[in-house]
């Protein structure tokens, strides 16, 4: 049995099943991530292991014990919430340290606790402060900070980044997941973001319509998805239909239709290439290091990435061109 057991859990709210045989198990130490749009089901997943939720069927095991009836302050669980949730009559200090004083840990001993979690997200100095007077960013590491603070077995963190801008959001998954791989702690990370997914996951939970569409590492959700909706939710894909003997651009890849990530096409005739399609450019993005371009090939529009060139301009619309792939790259849309 893993360290954190999901097995068959259920989830309706009246005749609306948002939760199907939902099942998965978690390593100790695993940093998971619950990936989805919109309504699919992930942060009821997330409720039900938190406590906020109770299952309508399954169940939920953490270190083999049982933890469906049990309240959230009984599961030794800490939750990160996208609005932050701090506390804006107390002081950073005081919010890291509030969990501590409800279990009545002595104040020397909270102290040095929230001393410690200070310096570990990087506002070793800002404990006297507000959370008025602190950044989104800022708000978001106390609230990591004392969602550890009274070291849970289990760390929940439920679209944490998604108010935050761009840049931020990048420095900031990339601190939770150094923090996350110090601590050793287990870990369940929602988010409708595929590049969050990707860059900090140990494994990726695609969730589709309440159930785990698939279960797979970031290399293997992205490069070798087993549906349609996987292929289509994470990454950009171009799809092309084998005609009626089952060959696209000449050559025998079988029935039905296949895609091909925009990296894996290649503008120009490529050496050894299985692939050779004549195309007809529709768009060019520029992209700062990347150009990105849209052509009409075999029947399909097709999207493709090229290294920015200051000695080579990419072609302009209406230029025919060749565009080259490998039958390997090629994905079978199933599902």
């Amino acid at each position: 049995m893993s360290f954190l057991d999901i097995s068959h859990l259920e989830k309706s709210f009246g005749a609306n099943r948002v939760v199907k045989d939902f099942t998965l198990g978690i390593e100790k130490g695993e940093f998971i991530s619950l990936l989805g749009p919109s309504g699919c089901g992930k942060t009821t997943v997330l409720r039900m292991v938190a406590g906020f939720e109770t299952p309508s069927s399954g169940a939920i095991r953490i270190g083999g014990t049982d933890m469906v009836g049990r309240r959230p302050n009984q599961r030794n669980i800490g939750m990160v919430f996208q609005a932050y949730a701090l506390f804006p009559n107390l002081t950073v200090a005081e919010n890291v340290g509030f969990g501590l004083k409800i279990k009545g840990v002595p104040r020397d001993q909270i102290n040095a606790r929230v001393t410690e979690m200070l310096s570990l997200i990087g506002l070793p100095d800002l404990g006297g402060r507000y959370p008025f007077q602190l950044s989104g960013g800022q708000q978001q590491r106390v609230a990591l900070a004392r969602a550890l603070a009274p070291k849970p077995q289990v760390l929940l963190l439920d679209e944490p980044l998604s108010a935050l801008d761009a840049k931020v959001r990048v420095s900031l998954r990339t601190e939770i997941r150094a923090i996350q791989r110090e601590l050793g702690i287990t870990t369940i990370f929602v988010t409708h973001d595929q590049e969050e997914a990707l860059s900090i996951s140990d494994r990726i939970v695609v969730m589709n319509g309440g159930i785990a569409d698939q279960v797979g590492t970031p290399f293997e959700i992205y490069n070798r998805p087993t549906t349609r909706f996987v292929a289509n939710f994470v990454g950009q894909l171009n799809v092309f239909r084998a005609d009626a003997d089952g060959r696209i651009g000449g050559v025998s890849v079988g029935q039905g239709d296949f895609a091909a990530r925009p990296e894996a096409i290649s503008l120009g005739r490529s050496p050894g290439a299985d692939i050779v399609l004549p195309a007809t450019v529709t768009e060019v993005e520029f992209l700062g290091s990347v150009i990105r371009l849209t052509a009409e090939a075999a029947g399909a529009r097709v999207a493709l990435d090229t290294f920015n060139r200051a000695d080579a301009p990419p072609p302009t619309i209406g230029t025919q061109v060749e565009l080259s792939l490998f039958a390997r790259d090629l994905i079978a849309l199933a599902g």
